[in-house]
């Protein structure tokens, strides 16, 4: 989708929001499950630490975990730091912890992460001077001749950067009587591997051999580790390789390094295999398959063979090397708990639960100190597998034992219990973490703060930031992403900006994290607040945004329907020194063309081709189905065949598209023609393509066709959707077959699945079988299921009412649709005019309305709707639409007038009617003849025969146009004014009036004949 690291398959608006949030909020260790043939039971061997009532041949307390010549620090990862729901394993049901109080075991000493040692001596004095200063070399001086062998290791060691040990150490050798030695090298190799400083690491790695120090185990364990955390798994485990040739076999601690990066690289097998060769006493390096291994782009395998790295190192006289399998045949068992942690936590990420269970058992009968590691790892592995109270007695029992739980027990717990759904436990592990003396760590604070923010807890999260800010914790910024999304979906938008602000004032935030709050924005529609995020003042100057900020920001664009910014966007990233990735031109094409501006996404999509990168799928039906959505279906083939040649293969998608856009237009062959290919390249036709084709034969009215694949949808899964049963609805209704139709909109309404188009469908067959009872029964029953939501739905329901005569349920309707916000469209026009026609209204009225709204006359289509109101009875209402055009006043032609006068005349407001008629006279606009005839009934109403006689007598002398509407008028006019006789006599006067008409048109016509 959006971001650099998604695959150009990944384009949707969720899956950008999936690939930022796996970046964000990805714990530091995953647990990576694999499928496992263990079964129910298998894991019972774990009861060993149940029923193992004491431990012979103990340990002395005084042995530790660690190595004495390698800090564990080096080789020990941190075991839990979060929980992936994605990794519960469905086996192992029935697995149950028995644990009894008579097990002995040792708790271990633990030490708190990043706590300085205390030193006495003249080391302080030491430390304070080089903090305090850069001239390293003057405050060692103070010294020279002073320092022991350990205080210059102490020194070195205690370093905060690369470039203070290595200066440290230059030092060191420029003393006369320095004697170089392994450890020291061993010191600066570490630092500057954990710096990634590669080039002065060989330097100083022939340095060491040139002066003869010959590198140990703890040399190799380093230099595995530093390289393996740096994700230089290949080059970590070359190093194995060097010792083989070196004649050195691993230690056990070297061992554990190795296996450990291969856990975290998820070569279990691999980790699995090379531990059991080292208890066998043999390495065997071919079968761990090195090229297999992902290789990583800084450090090639060819180019870490060619360095000096390999060539030289201590190298022993030719007479000392001897072949690996003649070093140590003897079988070895581990002797170390970090190294039985390393084993635990290898086999539960690889859901091997029972060889997990087996290292536990072989850990306790072998008298290895259990320690808080030990208990996290198996805690974890039973709690993520789905075994949460097993987790649970494993906790209780740790405290029985007296090994105290720490900070990742409760991050562990806490995490647990988020994931199946127990807030109030989580919590309380949250709470109970300073309870116990101890203090939340960053993973605490970052897994509250998900869990709560998930779930909207806008409150529990205030308090939890309260209590960080009381403690002076800052908030770590990949929380930053959950929390504005939270703020945003609760309407918090200043709040959300007021903590993005302080977070940024706090310290510079990385380019992945303004992303994904920019999406949190972005995914609500507010593009201005993402690009208020995306145009954030930075602490680099001349710091580029990453690509990833660019494709979040157009996604914003795109969801705002701001198209031409995203594409000026896109545009101006060149510019500013960032290129765009797959992932943009993805994005952006299909942005384009759902907008509909499918020439730029055309241009977009050719230059994606020059710049070398292969458009998806998606990306070219995202381009056809916009061309085919605008009719241009040229344009559409076009691209399809552009899509074959670049050997893209074309999905059901494409074919859809194609087959639906040339069955809309009527080219009924081409969208054939496209079926036929779609089956021959053997994609199955899926529900859209096979509604798509029952429109093709109701076109072609073969009924047989639709209907055999209206049998074969019934075959696939679901069954016939709603979209393919209205189509195949529509076509029984259009031949007239009513019992077919009514079969399948029964059951369309058993399902629940009738829309407005079933209802609408019925409706209008009902209506053309002259079926209205039936038809006015179908409308009720839409009406009441509220299906009446877009202008087609409205206008078959009242064409309906209309052919029925039910005029005011007509308008009650008419109102109802404008209520909701619809703009009555040709079709709602088309059954008002009916309605009209049928209510009464002169036909010259109706005409002239007409005329008008064809022409598009200001307020036409107000002024019908007022006649509408008026001629149903609605007379509040068609006040109320006469003053939406009155209030124009100038610039109002005379149909508009008539409305009025008729509207407030229809009422009894004859005074108000007769107002608007001199208003139309001030306006300098003339009567026309339906002006006459609504003044005449006017007049009637109000018995004001004065009126009615001057326009009779205009009427009668040829000042008016002879019109049988108005003379009607007239006669209706004295027949509610009880003059009778008036009426008679200008009914006579009419049919004079008409005859005559008729002799003089008689008479033109013989004379046109003799001519």
């Amino acid at each position: 989708m959006l971001l650099h690291t998604c695959s150009s398959r990944e384009l949707s608006h969720e899956n950008l929001q999936t690939s930022i949030r796996s970046c964000v909020f990805s714990f530091p260790s995953k647990l990576q499950t694999h499928h496992s043939s263990l079964k129910t039971g298998e894991f019972l061997e774990f009861n060993s630490f149940c029923n193992y009532q004491s431990l012979v041949k103990r340990r002395d307390p005084s042995s530790s975990s660690k190595s004495p010549s390698f800090n564990n620090d080096l080789f020990h990862d941190e075991i839990v730091k979060s929980n992936d729901p994605k990794q519960k394993s469905r086996v192992l049901v029935g697995f149950k912890l028995r644990c009894h109080s008579k097990t002995v075991v040792s708790p271990a000493k633990t030490t708190i992460s990043g706590k300085k040692r205390r030193y006495g001596g003249v080391l302080p004095t030491i430390f304070r001077s080089l903090e305090s200063g850069d001239d390293i070399e003057k405050t060692l001086n103070l010294h020279n001749g002073k320092l022991s062998p350990k205080e210059q290791t102490v020194i070195l060691k205690e370093q905060r950067s690369w470039e203070r040990v290595v200066r440290v150490f230059e030092w060191m050798k420029s003393q006369e009587d320095y004697l170089p030695n392994v450890i020291h090298y061993n010191v600066v190799l570490r630092a500057l591997g954990r710096a990634q400083k590669w080039d002065e690491l060989r330097l100083c790695w022939i340095e060491m051999a040139k002066k003869g120090i010959i590198p140990t185990n703890n040399t190799y364990g380093m230099l595995i580790d530093v390289y393996g955390k740096s994700g230089l798994v290949k080059e970590a485990l070359l190093w194995i390789k060097h010792m083989k040739l070196r004649g050195i076999f691993p230690d056990e601690v070297t061992m554990s390094t190795a296996v450990r990066v291969l856990k975290d690289a998820e070569e279990y097998d691999r980790a699995d295999r090379f531990y059991k060769h080292w208890c066998a006493g043999k390495i065997e390096l071919d079968e761990l398959d090195l090229d297999s291994i992902a290789d990583n782009d800084s450090i090639s395998l060819k180019h870490f063979l060619s360095t000096e790295l390999f060539r030289t190192g201590g190298r022993s006289p030719p007479g000392k090397l001897i072949a690996s399998s003649d070093i140590d045949c003897s079988t070895r068992k581990p002797q170390l708990t970090a190294t039985y942690n390393t084993l635990i936590d290898l086999y539960g990420k690889a859901g091997r639960l029972k060889d997990a269970a087996d290292v536990f058992s072989e850990m306790l009968n072998s008298g290895v100190d259990i320690d808080t590691i030990t208990f996290n790892t198996m805690i974890f592995i039973c709690g993520s597998h789905g075994h949460l109270s097993e987790a649970e007695e494993l906790l209780r029992k740790m405290e029985e034992k007296a090994i105290s739980p720490d900070t990742k027990t409760y991050n562990i717990f806490l995490s647990l219990y988020s994931h199946v759904g127990n807030t109030e436990a989580a919590i309380e592990c949250y709470q109970k973490i300073r309870r116990v003396g101890l203090f939340p760590d960053v993973v605490t604070h970052r897994a509250v703060l998900l869990m709560l923010c998930e779930r909207n807890m806008v409150e529990e999260v205030e308090a939890v930031l309260e209590e960080m800010q009381e403690s002076g914790v800052l908030i770590d910024e990949h929380s930053l992403p959950v929390l504005i999304k939270m703020y945003v979906n609760e309407g918090l938008i200043d709040r959300a900006k007021t903590i993005f602000e302080k977070a940024q004032n706090d310290g510079e935030i990385s380019s992945w994290i303004c992303a994904a709050v920019m999406d949190a924005y972005a995914d609500k529609g507010l593009w201005a607040e993402a690009e208020a995020v995306f145009c954030r003042k930075r602490d680099l100057v001349g710091q580029r945004k990453d690509v990833a900020e660019y494709n979040v920001m157009m996604k914003a664009y795109g969801k705002g329907k701001l198209f031409d910014k995203a594409f000026l966007l896109f545009k101006d990233m060149k510019h500013h020194g960032t290129w765009p990735d797959e992932c943009t031109y993805n994005s952006l094409i299909q942005m384009l063309a759902g907008g509909d501006l499918v020439d730029q996404a055309r241009e977009l999509l050719t230059e994606m081709q020059e710049v070398g990168y292969k458009p998806p799928c998606q990306t070219f039906s995202a381009v056809i189905a916009s061309y085919v959505r605008t009719r241009r279906l040229t344009e559409a083939v076009d691209v399809y065949q552009e899509l074959e040649r670049m050997g893209v293969k074309a999905n059901e998608v494409v074919y859809g598209c194609l087959i639906n856009g040339f069955v809309e237009a009527g080219t009924v062959d081409e969208a054939f023609h496209y079926f036929r290919i779609m089956e021959e390249n053997g994609i199955q036709a899926n529900q859209v393509v096979l509604t798509s084709m029952i429109k093709a034969y109701g076109k072609l009215g073969s009924l047989e066709g639709a209907k055999l694949l209206y049998e074969k949808m019934k075959n696939l899964q679901g069954g016939p959707d709603i979209v393919a049963s209205n189509s195949m609805l529509n076509l029984y209704s259009d031949l007239g077959m009513v019992s077919e139709a009514k079969s399948i909109f029964d059951t369309l309404k058993e399902k629940g699945w009738a829309d407005g188009v079933t209802y609408a469908t019925m409706i209008y067959l009902y209506k053309n079988m002259g079926m209205l009872d039936e038809a006015i029964g179908v409308a009720e029953e839409m009406e009441q299921f509220g299906l009446l939501r877009d202008c087609i739905s409205f206008n078959k329901v009242m064409a309906c009412y209309a052919t029925k005569g039910q005029l005011v349920e007509c308008g009650r309707l008419l109102h109802k649709l404008l209520c909701q916000k619809l703009l009555p469209d040709v079709g709602t026009f088309k059954v008002l005019f009916i309605v009209l026609k049928k209510g009464g209204v002169p036909s010259e009225a109706v005409a002239q309305l007409e005329s008008c709204y064809q022409q598009g006359k200001p307020f036409a289509r107000q002024a019908v709707i007022t006649c509408v109101f008026s001629i149903v009875g609605l007379h509040a209402l068609a006040h109320e639409s006469c003053e939406v055009f009155l209030k124009a006043k100038s610039g109002l032609h005379s149909f508009a007038y008539n409305v009025a006068i008729y509207a407030y005349g229809t009422s009894g407001e004859i005074d108000k009617a007769l107002s608007v008629f001199m208003q139309m006279q001030d306006e300098g606009l003339g009567p026309d003849m339906v002006t006459y005839i609504n003044l005449v009934r006017c007049y009637g109403e109000a018995r004001m025969l004065e009126g009615v006689k001057r326009i009779y007598s205009q009427l009668k002398y040829g000042e008016i146009e002879p019109n049988e509407s108005l003379f009607k008028a007239v006669i209706d006019a004295y027949k509610n004014a009880n003059r009778h006789e008036l009426a008679d006599l200008v009914t006579q006067e009419m049919r004079f009036a008409f005859d005559k008409q008729q002799y003089s048109d008689s008479e033109l016509e013989d004379e046109s004949d003799d001519c």
